[in-house]
């Protein structure tokens, strides 16, 4: 029975990916920072492969304490899905919340860098893999994108990083990025603004978070000698901006 450890649970890709590896006789291990969301989920499924332990991922002492307290059945991790992440604010540079920059610096990359770090003695160990949530914003550039486009990219290169590094012991490493996804995403980012939200995705037929999850899954089994390095995910509805153009009057 293999295991996998996937950040950001509580909702969208991470909650999708807990139910679809649980329901094919995974052991998971889902973190999140709302305990209440998290025993939810454990009740649903049932709590004899699942582990659930809440910590905001920033806190690295949190972090580690979790990771140290791990049951001795789910400490063989076979694979990191680091999915935990968030986008904050739409505002152009030159108007945006530097708190916000920082908490998406200190979510998006300084976290996933340090879980990642904790955990790659016990992967190689196990010939695991490395799935790492980014986004098409990685290579995309759009207004108000900004820090979280630039976090995203450097999800993108971080593993193909980790997959150079990783080269002979048999880890693989994955970029997933997805387009525009319909989950808790946009509610983030707008300090909840829900009207917001259902105009960004009204009959744009979006990503769905079980997409993602069986994206998730199909990497995560396939062949032992198949690495995917990067797989993009959009919408059939949504393609790339053009370019803009500013205008004298």
């Amino acid at each position: 029975m293999k295991t996998i450890l996937i950040t950001g649970a509580t909702s969208g890709f991470g909650r999708a990916a807990v139910e679809r590896f649980h329901g094919a006789g995974w052991r998971i291990i889902a973190t999140g920072r709302r305990a209440e969301r998290l025993d939810a989920l454990a009740d649903a499924l049932g709590r004899e492969r699942i582990h659930t332990t809440a910590f905001d991922i920033r806190d690295e002492a949190a972090m580690r304490a979790a990771l140290d307290a791990l049951p001795a059945d789910f400490r063989d991790i076979d694979v990191l899905a680091n999915n935990a992440g968030l986008a904050l604010g739409t505002a152009p540079s030159q108007r945006a919340d530097l708190a916000q920059w920082k908490q998406m610096i200190d979510t998006n990359v300084t976290a996933l860098a340090t879980l990642t770090h904790a955990l790659l003695p016990t992967l190689i160990a196990r010939r695991g893999a490395i799935l790492n949530i980014s986004s098409v914003a990685a290579t995309y550039p759009y207004t108000g994108g900004n820090v979280y486009g630039g976090t995203k990219a450097f999800v993108s290169q971080f593993s193909l990083g980790l997959r150079s590094d990783l080269h002979g012991t048999g880890v693989r490493v994955t970029s997933i990025e997805p387009g525009m996804a319909e989950t808790e995403f946009t509610l983030v980012r707008t300090s909840g603004d829900q009207g917001a939200s259902d105009t960004l995705y009204k009959g744009a037929d979006p990503i769905r978070p079980e997409d993602i999850a069986e994206t998730m899954f199909w990497i995560a089994n396939l062949p032992p000698h198949l690495n995917v390095n990067r797989i993009e995910v959009m919408p059939v509805r949504q393609s790339f901006a053009g370019f803009q153009v500013a205008r004298d009057s």
